[in-house]
């Protein structure tokens, strides 16, 4: 069984199916599990999935919300004419929003590699389905190839913004999700892999920063823009352009530097935009300050 991305590319190239082959057959192996199984429990993540990107604000007000129903308004805009990225860009942009929406209403979602980066994977996922017209079973692998590649970040690096910085979700959520774009547009394993570099690169030295420690702001702002990453670094890949630097590396470098960042900068909420006078005023108007933590 492989234990790198490396490995992960020559036993997906070896089989002849891809990379959502190997990440089943080590999925497999390693949890007793058959094929089926993983597969349903993949499948039900995606159904969830499904659900959180499609979310909208409650009405009953019980939660605290920095931005309101930001993923409505974006879905919204994306139905009119002023828009420069256009509507197919906009609404995934909506989707991820809605996820991580989603998640501060108390909602269900899926942890895409963790709860504040959730809505990174889906939101490219779906647009990737949308645009190739991509059939479940596809996304299904997809979505398993995504947890491969989140699996090996998190066994060779970090995916805790509290130890890596946002980089480490948002980052490696734009990582998975650009890997398994890639495949479902029929990139092969390498090309694959060097979307996933190219998204991890762009991400690389992002801080975690929530104001008043809440997952909203600037966590919303990140998913939606690094789901715009994944899919600017599947074109690159498809394209024929590859990573200079191998994802193993790349990765490997996304955690020296998270283990470099000051501790204000790693989800404490004590620097970065959280440091911001702005931001002590909003953390004093939701009725708490961070060192009351």
């Amino acid at each position: 069984m492989y234990g790198d991305f490396a490995g992960l590319c020559r036993e997906a190239e070896n089989n002849g199916a891809g990379l959502w082959r190997a990440v089943l057959d080590r999925e497999m192996y390693r949890n007793s599990l058959s094929e089926e199984e993983i597969l349903t429990e993949v499948a039900r993540c995606l159904e969830v999935m499904m659900e959180s990107s499609k979310f909208t604000e409650p009405s009953d007000g019980e939660c605290i919300s920095l931005v309101g129903d930001i993923a409505s308004r974006q879905r919204d805009f994306a139905k009119s004419e002023g828009s420069l990225c256009g509507a197919s860009i906009n609404e995934a942009m909506a989707d991820a929003l809605s996820c991580i929406q989603s998640d501060y209403y108390m909602g269900k979602i899926c942890a895409m590699p963790t709860a504040g980066s959730c809505g990174i994977v889906p939101a490219v996922l779906f647009h990737t389905a949308r645009k190739t017209g991509a059939e479940r079973e596809r996304v299904i692998r997809g979505l398993l190839t995504a947890g491969g590649v989140g699996a090996l970040a998190a066994e060779r690096a970090t995916i805790s913004g509290a130890a890596g910085g946002c980089q480490a979700e948002c980052g490696v959520a734009a990582m998975m999700a650009a890997v398994a774009a890639a495949e479902m547009c029929g990139a092969e394993p390498e090309a694959s892999l060097s979307a996933g570099a190219f998204a991890m690169i762009n991400a690389m030295g992002l801080v975690c920063d929530p104001v008043a420690g809440l997952i909203q702001i600037p966590c919303v702002y990140r998913n939606a823009s690094q789901a715009m990453n994944a899919l600017l670094s599947v074109d690159l890949a498809l394209a024929g352009n590859r990573s200079m630097i191998p994802l193993d590396e790349v990765v490997e470098a996304m955690y020296e530097v998270g283990q470099k960042m000051a501790p204000e900068l790693r989800e404490t909420a004590a620097g970065g935009v959280a440091g911001t006078d702005t931001a002590k005023k909003v953390e004093r108007s939701v009725g708490f300050s961070i060192e009351d933590k």
